[in-house]
């Protein structure tokens, strides 16, 4: 097994150096709450940990108890919002942890912690969103391979229990997917796992790969292979089973740890397989760091690559060990900063409605608080949940809007979205059978907003430009699109034909081909896809490349479509199909029909030093078509 290690304690924890966005913000209040510890710090600066403190769970009966002996000792502080990592897939407002009896309500919480805002998030979570943070020198490599920048990046924790996540890119940021990966059923690979395996089903029916890859588990496998063994120890402790271990003292506790180390490289190379994991496979948690030389001299990483016909293919993928402090911390801190700006030098609409906020009515101006105190609440969710935060009826959102100059709900969202600094979440809520009107109006508008706005964001505008050069030159344009798509293409048909561009639609598959190839080097061909996979508009782009017309595909970033375009403008939504027809991503595709047409048009105004009627350049053979304008332009 090859490794990059170079030091005598490979897994000294390090301290992660972050490059600091040096912004002040309001005292707030970070935590980790694992089944055995709590971990607690306040952030007053981005990225900045202070009066950290590490309490045993075991010690307070209650999640509000432990909480609150952590702020005791920090008097001087008074944070108005927090964020939590915890052991716990979080799902609504109640929380039952795993592996300890505690069980709370997020929004009791809140408010008996007096926080104006708590970001309660699952550990695993948090520490994956603490990833793409860790430099070489906050982690270890084990074995070879190497990582893909654009790869989806994977997660494993074996502490008290076994912790799951990954990171998915999407376009300039990631994506945290949490799972409970945990708790799939364990599977053996070899005899001495199946003798492992057999002695747990004698208590238990179902054994998940928790119940064995975790501080718990190595206790239960020492008891499995100690069986029969002559002068074995019984009852010791996981830290007893990884001391002798360590010391090369007991044969049966040195046993153990390679055993739990080559299932965790089978969890691990599993974990890679599911997801294609190719950014790596990270492991954390509080055991494995510990391990330090036994790790590498350990069955992990050959079992890792095992993996029979696709052994090469894992054998690309690179693992780490997390030895950086304070991750999730880190995590959490990036994950609160998303969900709600900073209060100094951020949103201006924010501004506005703290300036306006004594001239509101009492009902408004607690609207206004929710506002203040959660705005990606009040971007992201329906009028009933802001009505039910601010305690005022649905008519009284709509006036507090109103009086701040806005037409009502969904417009003062789109306002509001367009100037929160970070991530805007992509929200969809699904439309049901039993939805009332306003309600299934509320939900398409919403989901609509909330798309366009993640559009305004990814939208590559030197595609768009470029777009709008080939067609000012071209003699003739031909519109490829079938399906939902049609409608796009008819409509970009009307508006080029407005130009005096000669331009034709082709909206049936079998014609593509034939139309492609009567293509000239002066056309431009445009493909109008959701997918992108669709083989008859693949076949005819490639038929208009080799005729020497440039190709314009509006579709999905990396589509099989995307890769013989000269220029792609890339839409990337996901929609429902098999339940709906694609809605949003129609609407996309007509809005960057709508953004070549406006800069088609700006392109062929006279410069306001012209003579009226004269225009020069390539453009000086057409008329603007009246009319063009109208909708855009003043």
């Amino acid at each position: 097994m090859t490794t990059d290690l170079s030091l005598n304690d490979p897994f000294a924890v390090q301290t992660m150096p972050i490059a600091a966005d040096a912004v002040a913000v309001e005292p707030r209040l970070l935590a980790d709450i694992g089944a055995t510890y709590a971990r607690f710090c306040i952030e007053r600066e981005r990225g900045v940990f202070e009066q950290i403190a590490v309490l045993p769970c075991a010690d307070y009966g209650d999640f509000v108890s432990v909480v609150r002996a952590y702020l005791s000792s920090v008097p001087d502080v008074v944070p108005k919002h927090g964020a939590m990592a915890i052991a716990y897939p979080i799902d609504g407002d109640a929380v039952r942890m795993t592996n300890r009896d505690w069980a709370f309500s997020i929004q009791e919480v809140q408010q008996q912690l007096g926080l104006s805002t708590l970001l309660v998030v699952n550990n695993f979570t948090a520490l994956a969103m603490s990833l793409p943070r860790v430099g070489p020198e906050g982690r270890v490599q084990v074995g070879g391979g190497a990582a893909s920048s654009d790869g989806v990046i994977g997660l494993l924790g074996p502490g008290t229990g076994l912790g799951v996540s990954a990171l998915i890119p999407a376009n300039d940021r990631w994506v945290t997917l949490a799972t409970e990966g945990g708790h799939t059923s364990f599977a053996p690979i070899d005899e001495r796992e199946l003798r492992v395996l057999r002695h747990v089903w004698k208590t238990m029916s179902h054994v998940s790969a928790e119940r064995l890859v975790s501080g718990p588990g190595i206790q239960l496998i020492y008891e499995a292979l100690r069986e029969g063994v002559a002068g074995a120890a019984a009852d010791l402790s996981t830290a007893e089973i990884v001391q002798r271990a360590q010391q090369n003292t007991n044969a049966v506790c040195v046993d153990t740890i390679d055993c739990f180390c080559a299932m965790l490289g089978t969890v691990a190379s599993n974990l890679a397989l599911t997801l294609g994991a190719t950014g790596g496979i990270f492991v954390g948690g509080g055991i494995v760091p510990r391990l330090g030389d036994l790790f590498l001299r350990s069955s992990f990483r050959q079992r890792f690559e095992d993996k029979g016909r696709f052994s090469s293919y894992v054998a690309r993928i690179p693992t780490y060990v997390l030895t950086a402090d304070n991750l999730a911390f880190h995590g959490v801190s990036s994950l609160l900063a998303d969900h709600m700006p900073d209060r100094d030098g951020g949103n201006p609409l924010l501004d506005r409605v703290r300036n306006a906020r004594d001239a509101l009515s009492p009902a408004e101006r607690r609207v206004a608080n929710v506002v203040l105190e959660n705005p990606r609440t009040a971007l992201n969710d329906p009028i009933a949940a802001i009505a039910k935060l601010a305690d005022v009826s649905q008519p009284t959102v709509i006036r507090f809007c109103r009086s701040l100059g806005f037409e009502g709900l969904a417009d003062f969202k789109l306002k509001l979205g367009s100037g929160l600094t970070g991530t805007i979440p992509l929200q969809r809520t699904q439309v049901r059978r039993q939805d009332a009107t306003p309600d299934l109006c509320a939900k398409v508008l919403d989901n609509t907003i909330s798309s366009i706005m993640h559009f305004r964001e990814s939208l590559n505008v030197d595609s768009v430009d470029r777009a709008i050069g080939l067609f000012r030159e071209a003699q003739r344009v031909e519109l490829y699109a079938t399906g939902n798509s049609s409608v796009v293409a008819l409509d970009a048909q009307y508006k080029l034909f407005r130009f005096r561009i000669p331009v034709v639609a082709h909206t049936d598959a079998s014609m593509f081909s034939m139309a492609a190839e009567v293509l000239g080097p002066k056309d431009v061909a445009v493909f109008i896809s959701s997918s992108g996979q669709s083989a008859e508009l693949i076949r005819a782009a490639q038929t208009a490349r080799d005729r020497g017309a440039a190709v314009v595909a509006i579709t999905t970033n990396q589509s099989p479509l995307a890769k013989k375009a000269d220029v792609c403008i890339a839409v990337d939504h996901s929609e429902d199909s098999s339940t709906f027809v694609s809605m949003i991503s129609r609407i996309l595709h007509l809005l960057v029909i709508d953004m070549v047409a406006v800069g088609l048009a700006v392109r062929r105004m006279p410069s306001p030093t012209s003579t009226r009627g004269k225009h020069e350049g390539p453009d000086s053979q057409h008329t603007l078509a009246p009319g063009v304008l109208i909708s855009h332009i003043a």
